[in-house]
């Protein structure tokens, strides 16, 4: 699957969600993607930055539901707060404002899209394959430790 798809698979799981409300479901499909890719750091050509999202989440404490995202067991499940977390409340004011929602149904949007998208970009658990190899696995620690 690549990215592309990826972020129309998200924002398809963001606009079926019943916590990104009725503002949620009334979304397009081509605002949400470019939404999502600048909210997750991607390119503005519609990418969706894995690394960056899983050293988010390692750095706030949530490995082991990153873990579970990326294995092919059940996605743990994660809260408004992991969320506002994970990309701060900045960026999610910017990401609900842009389409038009409340705080409230972006992060409901997000908590059913995220596990999603991470679990469909490593099929198979494996973190290397996830993040581009050896490769990228560089590139997300240098973010980690700030290199």
């Amino acid at each position: 699957m690549d990215m592309s798809d990826l972020l129309k698979m998200g924002a398809s799981s963001f606009i079926k969600s019943k916590l990104s409300g009725d503002a949620g479901s009334g979304l397009d499909l081509g605002s949400l993607t470019s939404a999502l890719s600048g909210l997750t750091g991607g390119s503005s050509d519609g990418g969706f930055d894995i690394g960056s999202l899983l050293g988010k989440m390692q750095g706030s404490g949530m490995a082991e539901i990153a873990q579970s995202w990326l294995g092919d067991g059940d996605n743990a499940p994660v809260e408004d707060s992991h969320i506002t977390e994970m990309f701060g409340a900045d960026k999610i004011s910017d990401f609900a404002s842009q389409l038009g929602l409340s705080q409230e149904e972006a992060v409901g949007g997000l908590r059913e899209a995220l596990p999603e998208m991470v679990d469909k970009a490593s099929s198979g658990g494996s973190l290397l394959d996830s993040i581009g190899g050896i490769g990228g696995a560089i590139n997300m620690a240098s973010k980690l430790f700030g290199r």
